[in-house]
């Protein structure tokens, strides 16, 4: 497997709620694009930084009129993400853009389908217990050492 890297490109996607009479703001980052760099972490940097001073969130550029450009506050963080701030008439919208490394993909394995006799089972028994939700431990560390 070859360590590409990619720019990943997520838009802060709010809506609008009312609940007893309160307006809420929910936020949540959606991926909105993963852009194929190559092996070059270089290149990807500086297709980060270019996506990160150029994209234009799609709600933007659907009210956007020919000759129109956005005021835009890019900020760079400590980890090499992009945090952007774009303003366009009474509109805003933040992005993050990030240059990422692709290590680890695993195809989807479903479970072979219960015959009779175990959906009896199950049925008298209860459900079988609740999978163990991921913890690290020091130990995990140890190990790969």
């Amino acid at each position: 497997m070859t360590a590409d890297w990619y720019v990943l490109i997520e838009e802060d996607t709010r809506t609008t709620q009312r609940a007893d009479g309160t307006e809420l703001k929910l936020h949540r980052w959606a991926l909105i694009g993963t852009h194929r760099i190559g092996p070059n972490r270089t290149q990807a940097t500086a297709a980060a930084e270019d996506a990160a001073l150029n994209y234009l969130p799609g709600i933007l550029a659907r009210h956007a009129r020919p000759g129109d450009e956005p005021a835009r506050h890019a900020l760079l963080t400590q980890d090499g993400a992009w945090i952007v701030l774009v303003k366009q008439r009474h509109r805003e919208c933040h992005i993050r853009v990030t240059a990422a490394q692709f290590v680890h993909s695993s195809e989807e394995r479903e479970a072979p389908p219960k015959n009779l006799k175990e959906k009896f089972r199950s049925a008298i028994e209860g459900p079988p217990p609740a999978v163990k939700p991921w913890a690290w431990t020091p130990e995990d560390q140890a190990g790969q050492t």
